[in-house]
């Protein structure tokens, strides 16, 4: 789909509502954030950032209907693209400076839905870890702050009683956005990949050599059943993995150590379940997942949770899992991946609701071992119909060779003000 085809769907459905079946939203939202110790390759302290979204919907007929967003952003330091290109594919290194969220167009008749174009597409019953979310990349260019990214797929969906099938197919892959090379949120990554590339050897200097994307398709398939006081789905995936394993390489002769980083193969079969009790729903979700890649492991992950709501407050709290059954990788590609360093942790969440202006959150993860953990306390008041602050801290800490440790230099406050209309 051309980017001024995109534009002019979106500028359609931005124009005011003349009619039930059209409608829009929009925000702009500045963000200041100071980190609370410089990193070997970063001094900076305070980042700004803005971000402009519009969307819009329409529904023309009854078996029909657009919707469509689009970002446009600025920051103060690399993290967004300075092209004024509008991006569709959501490949960039950075974040683009004009970018489709999402652009999709839905027939439904029926219990029968067919979705194509990009969109976003999330799977699993679990909260902060889906090991089953498959068509789920995000934006992980600060690790813990991150958002979904949507994928450009058809999707179609049947629903008959109490069960629900959904069968996705994408053209091609929307890899997750990892922290930028040699960056803020990157310097200690590329310094285990020289340190561990000999070892016993002096650190050799690290020459990142880019990303190899992958050709192919992706199909998924789910079928989700409400059963008389449970839920439960099971899932099935063929494609590739959205987050990229490195492919770290010694050169002797030239004296440096190459890092290229990949999308392997990857299958997936797996389940969820969610079933109330008297005093809190149990919440359960696993995935196991394997490869026709040398250098990738065949694993498993898996998360069991407790969610109960008491008067304004919710709570989540949980044990995340993983088990290896073919290893292949190096222990620098296990410890880079975002899934899989969210395994062998307690998972936390709670939420108080204060009153309908005012709203408190934590978040947290803590390794079984105690060599790493993830704190995240929230903030958020609207003063009146249209303006909104959140004020968020997170804290990092944990041994070097832990994936929460690696980052313990980006503990960081953020301050965000939003004007919604």
């Amino acid at each position: 789909m051309k980017p001024h085809f995109c534009l002019l769907v979106l500028l359609a459905a931005s124009l005011p509502a003349s009619a039930q079946t059209l409608s829009q939203r929009g925000f702009i939202e500045a963000t200041g954030i100071g980190y609370f110790q410089t990193t070997p390759t970063d001094d900076r302290l305070w980042i700004g950032e803005a971000l402009f979204r519009q969307e819009g919907s329409w529904r023309p007929s009854r078996w029909l209907s657009l919707a469509g967003a689009f970002d446009a952003r600025a920051a103060t330091n690399d993290w967004v693209d300075r092209s004024w290109s509008i991006d569709w594919s959501d490949r960039g290194l950075q974040r683009p400076a004009l970018g489709v969220r999402r652009l999709s167009a839905a027939l439904r008749r029926g219990g029968l839905t067919l979705e194509v174009g990009k969109q976003f597409v999330r799977w699993g019953k679990a909260d902060i870890l889906n090991p089953t979310d498959r068509f789920a990349p995000r934006d992980l260019l600060e690790v813990v702050v991150n958002d979904f990214l949507a994928v450009t797929a058809a999707r179609l969906t049947f629903e008959r009683g109490p069960d629900t099938i959904d069968v996705v197919w994408s053209p091609r892959l929307t890899p997750s956005r990892l922290p930028l090379p040699g960056g803020r949120w990157d310097s200690s990554l590329s310094t285990s990949a020289s340190a561990t590339a000999i070892p016993g050897a002096p650190a050799l200097p690290v020459v990142d050599l880019g990303v190899r994307f992958p050709t192919g398709s992706q199909a998924g398939v789910r079928w989700n059943h409400v059963a008389s006081g449970f839920e439960y789905s099971v899932s099935a995936y063929d494609g590739f993995n959205h987050l990229p394993s490195p492919d770290v390489t010694v050169d002797p002769a030239q004296g440096r150590v190459t890092v290229t980083r990949f999308y392997p193969t990857m299958r997936m079969v797996g389940g969820d379940l969610a079933w109330p009790v008297r005093w809190f729903t149990l919440k359960s979700e696993v995935g196991y997942f394997w490869t026709t890649d040398p250098k990738v492991d065949d694993y498993g992950i898996y998360v069991v949770q407790l969610e109960r709501q008491a008067g304004e407050w919710l709570f989540v709290g949980g044990y995340s899992g993983e088990f290896v059954t073919e290893s292949r990788s190096t222990a620098l590609s296990q410890r880079s991946a975002f899934d899989r360093g969210l395994t062998q942790c307690f998972l936390g969440r709670a939420s108080y609701t204060i009153d309908v202006n005012r709203s408190l959150a934590f978040e947290g993860a803590i390794r079984q071992n105690l060599e790493g953990a993830w704190v995240k306390a929230q903030y958020s008041q609207a003063f009146g119909q249209h303006w909104r602050a959140t004020a968020q801290v997170d804290l990092l800490g944990g041994e070097p060779d832990d994936f929460f440790g690696q980052y313990r230099r980006n503990s960081s406050a953020r301050l965000a003000i939003r004007y919604s209309y």
